[in-house]
Formats: C-alpha cells, sequence, structure tokens
C-alpha cells in the first residue's frame, strides 16, 4: 500500500496525547493516537474550533502514518470535515494531487482545536477518564436543560 500521508500534532499538543493514551503503560482512556486523535477531532468540529498547527512534534507522537486512520475507518471522519469545510465535494477526488493534503490540513486543524478544547476541559485533573465522562455528559445534557430553562412561553 502506498504512503497516503502523516497526521500531524502540534508540539504543544504531545504530551497530552500520550497522556490520553493508555499505550506503555499508560492510564488514558483512549487505546491508541489515533483514537485520541479522531475525539480530538469530533471535539474541534462540534465547537467549530479550527486551530493551525505552529511547531510539529517530532517524537513521540510523531506525525502518525494515515493507513492507521484508515485500517480503523477513520478517514471518514477526515473525509466528512473536508467536505464539511469546503462545502465541495471534489476534495475527495483522488484525481487531484494535493487533495489529501487539503483534507489532512483540515483534519489537523479540527485536531489542534481539539486539543486546546481538552486541555482546558482537563486542566488538574487527576483521572482523565472520569472528567472526560463529566465532560461528554455535560454536552449530552446542555441542549435539553438549555431549552428547560429558558423557555418561558409555557407560562403564557
Amino acid at each position: 500500500m502506498a504512503e497516503t500521508g502523516r497526521i500531524r500534532v502540534a508540539k504543544d499538543k504531545a504530551q497530552l496525547v500520550k497522556d490520553l493514551t493508555s499505550s506503555d503503560g499508560g492510564t488514558g482512556p483512549f487505546q491508541t493516537f489515533a483514537d485520541v486523535i479522531v475525539f480530538a477531532a469530533a471535539l474541534g468540529a462540534k465547537h467549530k474550533k479550527r486551530v493551525p498547527l505552529g511547531e510539529i512534534s517530532k517524537r513521540e507522537p510523531s506525525p502518525i502514518p494515515q493507513e492507521q486512520f484508515i485500517v480503523r475507518g477513520y478517514d471518514t471522519v477526515i473525509s466528512l470535515l473536508a467536505v464539511t469545510e469546503t462545502q465541495d465535494i471534489k476534495v475527495l477526488s483522488l484525481n487531484e494531487d494535493n487533495n489529501n493534503e487539503k483534507r489532512n490540513y483540515i483534519f489537523e486543524e479540527y485536531v489542534n482545536g481539539g486539543l486546546e478544547i481538552l486541555q482546558q476541559e482537563l486542566r488538574g485533573a487527576v483521572d482523565y477518564s472520569e472528567r472526560l465522562l463529566l465532560v461528554l455528559n455535560s454536552q449530552r445534557f446542555e441542549n435539553e436543560l438549555g431549552e428547560e430553562e429558558f423557555d418561558l412561553s409555557k407560562f403564557i
């Protein structure tokens, strides 16, 4: 299989990505770097937070081969984010050389945005798994509580 590219992580977020994995004896809630990165991209996309990478991590995690994302089926997330961001289905075309780079670039910026959010949410946490559950629960019930709390039309 030909190399299709690598997904890079900002140097200032590399330690967080490592801390969120359970590999190498870690206690993080995710099994692989790819799992952390896709979660962060989804979080960044949900909050419409796209942040340029700046300096790239060259050590753990070094740029991750895109094959790791393809094997897990995460390439769909990369493609969906690219189409959503560009509003152009042609970004999925394999005929143009730079489309893969474009998709990866958009994905990496959403990852970086999501990792910034995670840095804020996980600051001071001892157990990342527990804190992530709290974050996810608050997101889940945010809309329901928000509408209930401010909907005064029931009283009219």
